[in-house]
């Protein structure tokens, strides 16, 4: 199957400045209930810019999710939960980049 195989999800995101660390906290709990909710979202993790570069271009948030397939982010994508959990996040975020891939070694 040609989507077949692990697929990361990456989401890199830039808050806007009046969301609270309470809210933050609380979505970030939300997006990583969509594990359970969703069957094809094998695991999550998440994580804020250590990197001493200055590269980030305000990029603040790391979220990355894990995927049996490209089929299985299709399937997130269009599941209810996600949707409504979409409908709350997105309009928080000042900028997004959203990245799918599936991680190679080299040989």
């Amino acid at each position: 199957m040609a989507g077949g195989g692990v697929v990361k999800h990456i989401l890199l995101a830039r808050f806007k400045e009046d969301v609270t660390q309470e809210r933050l906290d609380e979505l970030i709990r939300g997006y990583a209930a969509l594990v359970a909710a969703v069957p094809s979202m094998k695991a999550f993790h998440w994580g804020t810019d250590v990197s001493i570069e200055n590269l980030h271009q305000g990029f603040t948030h790391v979220f990355e999710s894990t995927f049996e397939s490209t089929e299985g982010i299709k399937e997130y994508i269009e599941h209810p939960a996600h949707v409504e959990f979409a409908n709350v996040f997105l309009p928080v975020l000042d900028k997004v980049i959203v990245i799918d891939y599936k991680p190679t070694s080299v040989n």
